[in-house]
């Protein structure tokens, strides 16, 4: 027999010549979606446990009559926007941070988180 190919036989044996190129060209850019999907969803999640932690800090501290805004800007993420609504027995701290998408230049998700502190009895009624 000769070294010659005969046509079809790759086939028959239930080899295709490239494949293996296909599937990756074709599942790569799949993968890499995943991939960037997924730091996504963890930076989101992380942004918004700082966010959470930040709120409730701050509550609590205006609460006591401090600078609630200033404690909950050190926690806080990058970028993020603190509000302060004082009433007359609670304190509540809102907390909104941009998370960027990874690997694009898309719009940023907005995690929020809110925290009421009742405020220390001998500071009901004076409000600033």
């Amino acid at each position: 027999m000769s070294g010659r190919r005969w046509p079809g036989r790759l086939r028959a044996l239930g080899c295709d010549r490239g494949a293996f190129t296909a599937e990756l060209a074709a599942g790569l850019p799949a993968l890499m979606l995943l991939l960037l999907a997924g730091l996504t969803a963890v930076s989101a999640v992380t942004a918004q446990g700082r966010c959470v932690d930040a709120a409730r800090e701050g509550a609590l501290v205006a609460a006591r009559g401090g600078p609630g805004i200033t404690t909950a800007a050190r926690i806080a993420p990058a970028g993020a926007q603190i509000t302060l609504a004082e009433g007359e027995e609670t304190v509540t701290v809102t907390v909104r941070a941009p998370v960027p998408i990874v690997g694009g230049h898309f719009p940023a998700i907005t995690v929020r988180a809110e925290a009421v502190a009742a405020r220390e009895p001998d500071l009901i009624g004076a409000v600033p």
